[in-house]
Formats: structure tokens, C-alpha cells, sequence
């Protein structure tokens, strides 16, 4: 008898069932592939945020379980690096580093001005689901200060201005249907 959880998932036979399905099986090939060791730990929550959109208790629950971790662990993991999401994200991303380099060039003064601009607090999504609003610790980019990240794009010597000319833009395109 399996200790593992059932995968969450529709009822059979729905397409949605067999896309649940798969991304189940392409996290457990990973894990195998990895030999379920738990220093793999970084890799697997990485593949599984790429196939889920995000790491949900759950999900992270099996992870765990998984690779013979505590929750704990696998949850600090998760938390501690910026690029792990515990809750879904928008369809655009928009990150402001609030490390020292460009807290010091101004970084906290962007993200005051995309808050207002966008009626978001910092670490939320719009009730639409079209932005998130996000902020790092450090983005490593300390050198081209302040940083943002604009949906997987990084723009040194950010300014609150470009910045919302470039959300606008983005938001103004017609939403992604899946």
C-alpha cells in the first residue's frame, strides 16, 4: 500500500485531468531522476513551480514527502529564494529589488510609484490576474542599480517613469486565454 497522497486532480477522463496527470508524472521523473535525494531539492521545486505556476502547501507537502525532507525544510526553501511562489502569479511579473545597492539608488521610491500606480501593494496580483507586484531581497545585479525584473527581463538604472510607460504598454495588449 502507497503512503503517498492522490495527485490532485478533475475527474477522469477530462482534458484537464490528463494535463494534471502529466505534470504529476513530469515531477516524479524529475525526482526520479534525481534519485529522490533530498539535495535535489532546489531542482525539483523548480521544475514543479514550472509545471504549476506556483508551490501550494500541497504540493510542497508531496515534495517533501518525496525526498524524505521535513515541511519545514522544503517550506523554508521555498520562502527563502525570491524566485519560488507559494501563491499564483499574474500573467505579467514585475519585481523591484530592494537590496542595499538599489535601495540606495532608489528603489524604494520606484516601487512607492508602481503601488500607486497600479493600486497593488508589493506581493500581490490585481484582482484580474493580469499583474503581479512583487519585490527581492537582492537580484544580484548590483551594478546596473536600481534593478527590476519585467517579466523575465532585467532593466538597469530603472525609473519609475519607463517603468510605468512599460507596464502600461504590457497591460494594454489584449490578456492571454489558455
Amino acid at each position: 500500500m502507497s503512503n503517498r497522497a492522490p495527485a490532485e486532480s478533475p475527474a477522469r477522463g477530462s482534458a484537464s485531468a490528463a494535463i494534471a496527470d502529466n505534470r504529476q508524472k513530469l515531477l516524479e521523473a524529475t525526482m526520479r531522476r534525481h534519485q529522490y535525494r533530498p539535495d535535489a531539492l532546489i531542482e525539483v521545486l523548480h521544475k514543479a513551480q514550472e509545471l504549476y505556476g506556483h508551490l501550494s502547501p500541497r504540493l510542497l507537502a508531496s515534495i517533501a514527502h518525496s525526498l524524505h525532507l521535513p515541511p519545514s525544510r522544503v517550506y523554508g526553501v521555498a520562502t527563502f529564494y525570491h524566485f519560488f511562489s507559494l501563491a499564483p502569479q499574474g500573467e505579467h511579473t514585475c519585481t523591484v529589488c530592494l537590496g542595499t545597492a538599489c535601495y540606495v539608488k532608489g528603489a524604494l521610491e520606484i516601487l512607492a510609484a508602481l503601488e500607486a500606480e497600479t493600486g497593488l501593494k508589493a506581493g500581490h496580483t490585481s484582482p484580474d490576474g493580469r499583474l503581479s507586484l512583487l519585490t527581492a531581497r537582492c537580484l544580484g545585479a548590483c551594478g546596473i542599480a536600481p534593478a527590476v525584473v519585467l517579466d523575465g527581463v532585467v532593466i538597469g538604472h530603472a525609473d519609475a517613469e519607463t517603468l510605468r510607460a512599460r507596464l502600461h504598454a504590457l497591460l494594454a495588449e489584449a490578456p492571454v486565454t489558455s
